[in-house]
């Protein structure tokens, strides 16, 4: 094989070395031994073109003999120096040198050289002549050299392309010898070394493919699966599982944020609503800021009445309160969101709501003015599709579809205050929604005021989640959702809007409570004891009488007459019908009539699971784990916690797509259109009862002939 190398090269010194600096080289090249891994048969090879190198040159008339060959004298020698032109010099090498040649080459750093040379050396070393007999007699053994050095160019470039910023090339680079040590099916090491700078590159990859500006579409698609994979690996935003990037926790959520402009508000809500339910309130704070923005940028209120009820599970927990009013205004809910802004402490958002409320009954102008600039300044420039965006207060207001979305709302006085506890505070006279008009004209010369970071907001969830299901989850629309931080009850919202003197009459009622349970009035008991013995007394009589008229009865009964019936042990009386025959396995392919089945069956029975019965052991003929685990944990604890639904549902099968390569396992895209009245204790939850059409992809797998649910995404 031609090889393109040089004996200097080879070596490693000028054209002028002189016989001590080749004797220099030539030792240093001899001590410098490659990889551990490598076969005595690929050092041998090595070290004969080292010498070959050196005997060349360290004779003199060999040398002349050598550059006479391998390069020549340009025009215009008698110019004060001779120019000499390199010809691309090369190098005819025997078989057993030619992976020493390689090898050579590997630690020139010709990476590029090495994998186009190397592969084609290794399907010639499986060549046959037409007699069949291999065309090369080289030992099986330098096979494995060849697939190693090969494997170290890969590497080697891969690292390279890396800190050049070509991510993914470099992660093609380093897959290309992945895969060729996988299916050799050696060096067992060497591809855990490539696959740990694969997991290392994966955040950069992902950065890369998301921010490409050509809108290719399938870079993007891959890059959004890439940062699932990640997720899932480190079991959410901020969980502790290992998914060998090297980022920690914090490291983790700075590329979130990174990432986020990246990303249009659809792909940030379907990603950060799906990431909530591990629950993670990182990534619920991150779904409300989606569904807000959507809501407001395409006018669709229903989502930020979702965003809505996702902040009340942050809201125990975290100081929400001035999205909760931006919420609210935008549902048209006045008196929620002022009562929300009187629970914020971010004073210095407060001073910019009140200075532009001046002269106002209240602070709705400024709370108006804040949540557009806030809109436009501050959240609109994460989302992909919403940098360019210009929608106003007024256009959203004036939009019919939100009228009649916000005309449909219940009554705000029929609105219970979840947001936090009220103490002190006096109820405000209850008001229609809307009543009082919002203001939406801006203040000239008002300053915007820049909101609290992500890390600020969610700060607190890195504390690992600690927050318990009971706390962070409830059922979930057509699958999706956490429950809400418990509320008070009635008595103890009424207690804490009439301020201190109603806690103190609460209390009393309490004391009195207390000191009858301690008075044992010995008198009544001795009555009521007098009065027991009597009624059983009566009783006793009734039942004898009954006994006696009874036995008379029967007494008196005539003998029956015609033919009797004639009762066997070993047979029935009458012919016992079959049961249902047993359900056949399902072995043909999952249409959408059948997906259609299996997704209403799952919906039916989550009505069942969540529903005032509470049939939990209903879900495990439907669903499979991770589902099952996840869903009757949370109906196990709606249970505990006295909490359930009435659900209505609608289903439209969108797509089948049965998985190519396993005809067990399908993807089923779906609207659901689900409408639930919850209740707590037995009382309507208002606050908490939606309807809502929701689009949803379910993993289906088919075990022991039957469809079942694994999974799902919203």
């Amino acid at each position: 094989m031609r090889i393109p190398l040089d004996y200097y090269r080879i070596l490693g010194v000028p054209l002028q070395a002189t016989a001590e600096q080749l004797q220099q080289a030539h030792r240093d090249r001899m001590m410098q031994l490659p990889r551990r891994e490598y076969s005595e048969t690929a050092i041998a090879s090595r070290k004969s073109l080292l010498d070959q190198a050196y005997n060349i040159l360290s004779n003199p008339e060999a040398k002349t003999a050598y550059d006479q060959k391998t390069f020549h004298d340009l025009p215009g020698q008698g110019k004060e120096e001779t120019q000499i032109q390199e010809t691309l010099p090369s190098l005819e090498v025997e078989d057993h040198q030619t992976l020493g040649a390689l090898l050579i080459l590997l630690e020139l750093g010709e990476y590029e050289l090495v994998l186009n040379l190397g592969q084609e050396y290794l399907d010639s070393l499986s060549s046959q002549d037409e007699e069949g007999e291999p065309t090369h007699t080289i030992p099986e053994l330098s096979r494995a050299d060849v697939v190693l050095t090969l494997a170290l160019a890969g590497l080697e470039l891969g690292r390279e392309e890396w800190q050049q910023g070509t991510y993914e090339q470099a992660a093609l680079s380093l897959e290309k010898g992945e895969k060729l040590l996988l299916k050799e099916g050696v060096f067992p090491s060497l591809r855990g070394e490539v696959q740990a700078d694969l997991y290392k590159l994966r955040p950069y990859r992902i950065l890369e493919l998301l921010s490409q500006k050509n809108d290719d579409a399938l870079a993007h698609r891959h890059g959004i699966q890439m940062l699932r994979d990640m997720l899932q690996e480190r079991g959410g935003l901020d969980g502790t599982g290992d998914d060998q990037s090297g980022l920690n926790i914090d490291d983790f959520l700075r590329f979130i944020e990174q990432l986020r402009s990246y990303l249009t508000s659809l792909e940030q809500q379907t990603l950060f609503e799906t990431e909530a339910q591990r629950p993670s309130a990182v990534a619920t704070y991150l779904a409300v800021y989606a569904l807000l923005v959507r809501g407001f940028a395409y006018k669709q209120p229903a989502l930020i009445n979702r965003a809505k009820r996702m902040l009340m599970r942050l809201g125990s927990r975290q100081d929400v309160h001035l999205e909760q009013a931006v919420c609210c205004l935008l549902l048209g809910q006045t008196e929620q969101a002022s009562q929300s802004l009187e629970l914020s402490r971010e004073y210095e958002q407060l001073a910019f709501i009140r200075e532009n409320s001046q002269g106002a009954p209240d602070l709705l102008p400024g709370l108006c003015l804040y949540s557009e600039r806030w809109l436009h300044e501050e959240v609109f420039p994460h989302f992909r599709d919403l940098t360019d965006c210009q929608q106003t207060l007024k256009e959203y207001f004036a939009d019919d579809r939100v009228q009649a979305y916000l005309e449909a709302l219940p009554l705000e006085s029929s609105q219970k205050n979840q947001w936090s506890v009220v103490q002190s505070k006096p109820e405000a006279t209850p008001k229609r929604e809307g009543e009082g008009g919002i203001s939406i004209e801006k203040a000239e010369d008002a300053q915007a005021v820049p909101s609290s970071s992500l890390r600020e907001k969610a700060g607190s969830s890195l504390e690992r989640s600690t927050t318990t299901t009971a706390t962070l989850s409830r059922s979930e629309p057509a699958g999706v959702g956490d429950r809400p931080p418990n509320s008070p009850s009635r008595s103890q919202r009424v207690s804490q809007r009439q301020g201190s003197g109603g806690r103190g009459r609460v209390q009393s009622r309490r004391g009195s409570g207390k000191t009858g349970r301690s008075s044992i009035h010995w008198g009544r008991l001795v009555l009521l004891g007098a009065g027991g013995l009597l009624g059983l007394g009566i009783l006793i009589w009734l039942m004898g009488q009954v006994l006696g008229l009874m036995g008379s009865l029967f007494r008196n009964t005539p003998a029956l007459e015609g033919e009797q019936l004639q009762l066997m042990l070993n047979q029935p009386p009458l012919e016992i019908p079959e049961g249902p025959p047993e359900a056949t396995a399902d072995t043909g392919p999952l249409t959408q009539e059948k997906a259609k089945i299996v997704i209403e069956t799952w919906l039916s029975t989550k009505a069942k699971a969540f529903g005032s019965n509470h049939e939990v052991d209903q879900l495990s003929s439907i669903l499979v784990d991770p589902a099952l685990s996840r869903q009757r944990q949370r109906a196990t604890q709606d249970q505990q916690d006295n909490f359930y639904g009435e659900y209505e549902h609608q289903v439209t099968i969108n797509e089948v797509t049965v998985n190519p390569d396993d005809e067990d396992r399908a993807m089923v895209d779906a609207t659901v259109n689900e409408s639930v009245e919850f209740y707590r204790n037995g009382a309507v939850d208002g606050l908490l009862s939606y309807s809502d059409d929701i689009r949803v992809q379910y993993q289906l797998i088919r075990q022991e002939g039957q469809w079942r649910i694994e999974d799902w995404s919203v």
